[in-house]
C-alpha cells in the first residue's frame, strides 16, 4: 500500500481546516455530543460541499466525487469530526452510492447517484429482518414480478433512520427454488410508496434511530432492480465489505482518544490529574497505539475497495476490521464513562435542540458518554456479529 507524503497530507490537511472554517455554518457544527444530526441539517451541509465541490468525498472524480485518496479521505472525516461538521448519511455515500456506480443503470446513476451528491435525499438500508440478521442469506421478504413491477411482502427491522429517510435499498427474494444465495436481488423503493410502514423501536440507549419496516403489496418498477434478478449477493458482497470499513468508525474513535487525553491532563482527584495515575496512563498508551493500527487497517481496506478488489482477501480483511474496531468502540466508551466519575453515569439530552446550560465538570467532554456507551454495546452485532465475522474471515483466509 502506498502512503502520501508527510507535507502532502498536511498540506492537504490545512486546506481542510480552511474549508471548515470559512464554509461550516456555526448552527451546524455539533459541538454536543450527538449520533447524527437533524434530516434537514445533513442535506444542508452536503449541499454546501456540493457547492464547493466536495459533494463527493468517497468517490472517484468519474462518477462525480472529489477522487481524493484513502488517506485524504480520511483526513476528511477527521477534521469534519474534530470542528463538528454533520456526518454524512453513510447508507448514501459509502454503500448504495458505490453500489450503484458499480452495478446501476445510466439512469440510476443520473437519479439516485446524482441525487446523494446533490443532496436530494437521504437512504437507509432494508437488509435485516426478524430470524435473519448476520444469516443475510435467510432473508424471507418474497418479490414476485408481475408485468413491469415487482410486488413485495416481508419485514424488515433494526433500520436506521427509516423514518427520517427518502429512499429504501433493500434485498427480497425472487427465486424461493435456487440455492439461497442465488435467489436474492436488490430493489429500491421510495419510501412514500404505498405498502410501507414504519413503527420505531427504541433501543437501550434511549435513542430513536431503529425502525420496523412493513411491507404489504409494496410495488416497485423494474427500473428500479439494480443489476440483474438474482444478482444481489454479488452487489451485497461488494457493498458489505464496504460497510464493515464504515462501521470501523475510525474518526468516532479518534474522538474518544480526543476526550480522553482531555480527560487525562484536566480532570482527576484533588490536584493530581488522571494522567499521573499509572494504571490510567497505561491504558490511554494502548488505547492510542490500537487506534493507530485500526487508522492502519482502514486505510488498507478502503484501498482494496478503491482499487475495485473483491477478492476472498479483502472481504476477510474487512470481517477482521469489523471486529477489532467495533470491539475497541465498546472498550474505549466504557473506559471515558468509567473516567468522569459521577459525571459519566449523568443522562444527558441527546435530541437535536439547543445543548443545556453547563451544570456539571466537563460537560462538553464526558456529556452522553453514557448513552453512547450503551449504543455501542450493539456495534459487534448490527452489520454482521463478530461472531460470524471471525467464521467468515478464518473459512476465507484457510484459502490461501
Amino acid at each position: 500500500m502506498h502512503f502520501q507524503v508527510a507535507d502532502q497530507i498536511d498540506a492537504f490537511r490545512a486546506e481542510v481546516r480552511d474549508f471548515l472554517r470559512k464554509n461550516l455554518p456555526a448552527d451546524l457544527a455539533m459541538r454536543f455530543q450527538k449520533m447524527r444530526a437533524a434530516p434537514a441539517d445533513l442535506l444542508r451541509w452536503q449541499r454546501i460541499l456540493n457547492a464547493n465541490g466536495w459533494g463527493g468525498p468517497y468517490w472517484p472524480k468519474a462518477h462525480g466525487g472529489t477522487g481524493w485518496t484513502v488517506q485524504e479521505r480520511l483526513v476528511f472525516d477527521e477534521e469534519c469530526s474534530i470542528a463538528g461538521a454533520p456526518s454524512p448519511d453513510i447508507f448514501a455515500h459509502k454503500l448504495i452510492g458505490p453500489a450503484l456506480n458499480h452495478f446501476g443503470t445510466p439512469e440510476q446513476k443520473a437519479r439516485h447517484a446524482g441525487g446523494i451528491i446533490r443532496g436530494d435525499s437521504l437512504w437507509c438500508q432494508g437488509f435485516s429482518e426478524p430470524g435473519s440478521g448476520s444469516d443475510l442469506a435467510s432473508l424471507r421478504t418474497a418479490a414476485v414480478l408481475q408485468d413491469d413491477h415487482y410486488v413485495v411482502n416481508g419485514q424488515k427491522i433494526w433500520t436506521s433512520y427509516a423514518h427520517q429517510s427518502d429512499w429504501i435499498f433493500m434485498l427480497v427474494r425472487t427465486d424461493p427454488t435456487v440455492k439461497k444465495q442465488a435467489g436474492i436481488t436488490m430493489l429500491l423503493a421510495d419510501m412514500k410508496s404505498p405498502g410501507i410502514t414504519v413503527r420505531p423501536i427504541l433501543s437501550i440507549d434511549g435513542r430513536h434511530h431503529l425502525n420496523e419496516v412493513f411491507i404489504e403489496d409494496l410495488r416497485i418498477p423494474v427500473s428500479n432492480r439494480v443489476g440483474e434478478e438474482g444478482d444481489g449477493w454479488k452487489i451485497t458482497k461488494f457493498l458489505l465489505n464496504n460497510e464493515h470499513a464504515s462501521a470501523a468508525e475510525l474518526h468516532v474513535l479518534q474522538g474518544y482518544l480526543r476526550r480522553l487525553k482531555q480527560l487525562a491532563t484536566e480532570w482527576g482527584t484533588g490536584t493530581e490529574p488522571l494522567i499521573a495515575r499509572p494504571n490510567f496512563a497505561l491504558q490511554l498508551a494502548r488505547f492510542e497505539a490500537e487506534v493507530n493500527a485500526i487508522a492502519m487497517m482502514v486505510s488498507r481496506v478502503a484501498a482494496m475497495e478503491q482499487a475495485g478488489n473483491l477478492s476472498p482477501e479483502a472481504h476477510a480483511l474487512g470481517c477482521m476490521l469489523k471486529v477489532r474496531a467495533t470491539e475497541l468502540q465498546q472498550s474505549m466508551s466504557l473506559f471515558l464513562v468509567e473516567s468522569s466519575g459521577d459525571c459519566g453515569a449523568i443522562a444527558y439530552p441527546t435530541d437535536h435542540g439547543t445543548p443545556p446550560k453547563l451544570a456539571y465538570p466537563f460537560q462538553e467532554v464526558v456529556g452522553g458518554i453514557a448513552s453512547e456507551a450503551f449504543f455501542r454495546r450493539a456495534s459487534t452485532i448490527y452489520g454482521g456479529s463478530s461472531e460470524v465475522q471471525r467464521g467468515i474471515a478464518s473459512s476465507l483466509l484457510f484459502q490461501f
